[in-house]
């Protein structure tokens, strides 16, 4: 569903937690959407963007990797984007004279769709509710059906999610009023990306640091609607199959009883995997069946604030930080929230985040390298146990009171 400029913006609508949504549209057409902390200091208007912005690209196309199945999307344009800009020239910060970024106003949680999106925007072509692309999907009930050769249009949506109007920052960094507005938002936009045509899954994410391949220091993350249930899900459907659909139950029952155990609460409980592959890495499960953000309670998203504060700023304590030596912007991670597919696994694939960093140590790094790279098959460098011992003692270090 692509926006248009000449769309009557809706109105405020308030959220959970006293959150409210502001939505609007950037100059090119591209939907952005405010959510403003509970007793913000805003004024509820908000600038219009003036840019005299190029059109979008071409929504990227999707070839089919006939080996393994996979998909794999050809995008094109995000050779362009803009990697490591100045400060003075932060897209992700508020306009200003000298800075025409992607956000009009002083904000603070936004979110918006990427202007040089993986996946989208063309999903009106796709379903017939706009002429035909020249490369139109023609429906995705086939992705699966054999033959060399085979394209499709790269249909879904690609958002920013901007967690503060501040330059550097990560998750971690925010206050728990505004980690709790971030979750909000998190969880209106997993309701409607699911809910457009040939989205089938919804994946939250954070990028945090160079080591990881990230472009801007400004702090935020991504949320992408594929038109296909990723393979890694494809892999967990399979193993609920194998396993049983009350897998999830009870590997919260079986962490729970272990040794590798890291926070806990009355909602989510976050531990160290039994199989972990990465040097650091840390799962965070709420305790009831959630199929995803969006079907939180209300108290499972105000204890999920805090906790995952603390947990974040555990893995930044485990090393250290030297301001001028290794890692000075903190430790690397991927932070992946995994979600159940729109239509299938509803009943049993949990929400869950899986916390990965390659780092191994106080300035070292694991590559993934012929093994693990080329055929899948890991090598790991700290017993998950260990890491976990580590990771506590880290975690006690960090005494502020979030409440």
């Amino acid at each position: 569903m692509t926006s248009s400029s000449n769309q009557t913006a809706p109105e405020p609508a308030e959220l959970g937690a006293g959150v409210v949504r502001r939505a609007t549209v950037l100059a090119d057409g591209r939907e952005l959407i405010y959510y403003d902390d509970p007793g913000t200091t805003l004024p509820p208007e908000r600038r219009a963007d003036e840019r005299d912005l190029a059109p979008r690209p071409e929504t990227a196309t999707m070839r089919r990797d006939v080996l393994t199945g996979d998909w794999i999307s050809v995008a094109a344009a995000r050779q362009s984007r803009v990697v490591m800009p100045p400060a003075d020239l932060d897209p992700l910060a508020p306009q200003s004279p000298t800075n025409p970024s992607e956000l009009p106003s002083l904000y603070d949680v936004a979110v918006f769709e990427n202007r040089s999106p993986s996946f989208g925007p063309a999903l009106d072509e796709a379903f017939g509710t706009a002429p035909a692309a020249a490369d139109p999907a023609r429906g995705l009930d086939d992705l699966d059906a054999p033959g060399l050769g085979r394209s499709r249009t790269s249909v879904g949506r690609c958002e920013v999610v901007c967690f503060s109007p501040e330059r550097t920052g990560s998750f971690g960094t925010q206050t728990v009023t505004r980690a709790r507005t971030v979750i909000e938002a998190w969880a209106d936009r997993t309701a409607a990306l699911s809910a457009l045509p040939g989205v089938r899954q919804v994946f939250v994410f954070e990028n945090r640091g160079a080591e990881i391949g990230v472009t801007l220091q400004h702090p935020h993350g991504q949320i992408y609607a594929y038109p296909y249930i990723t393979p890694r899900t494809k892999q967990l459907l399979a193993a609920i199959e194998r396993e049983g659909a009350d897998l999830f139950q009870r590997i919260v029952e079986f962490e729970a009883a272990g040794p590798r155990v890291l926070l806990e609460g009355e909602h989510w409980i976050a531990y160290v995997p039994f199989a972990a592959r990465w040097p650091i890495e840390v799962h965070l499960a709420p305790r009831r069946h959630v199929a995803d953000f969006a079907a939180l309670s209300g108290a499972e998203r105000d204890e999920l604030a805090p906790l995952y504060l603390r947990l974040l700023r555990g893995v930044d304590a485990l090393y250290g930080t030297d301001p001028h030596g290794a890692f000075a912007g903190g430790t690397p991670y991927i932070a992946a929230w995994h979600q159940a597919p729109v239509d299938v696994g509803r009943d049993s694939a949990r929400l869950h985040l899986q916390l990965t960093s390659p780092r191994r140590g106080a300035d070292k790094l694991k590559f993934l390298a012929g093994s693990e790279a080329a055929m899948g098959a890991w090598i790991g460098d700290i017993p998950p146990e260990q890491s976990a011992a580590k990771l506590r003692e880290a975690l006690a270090t960090i005494t502020e009171d979030l409440t």
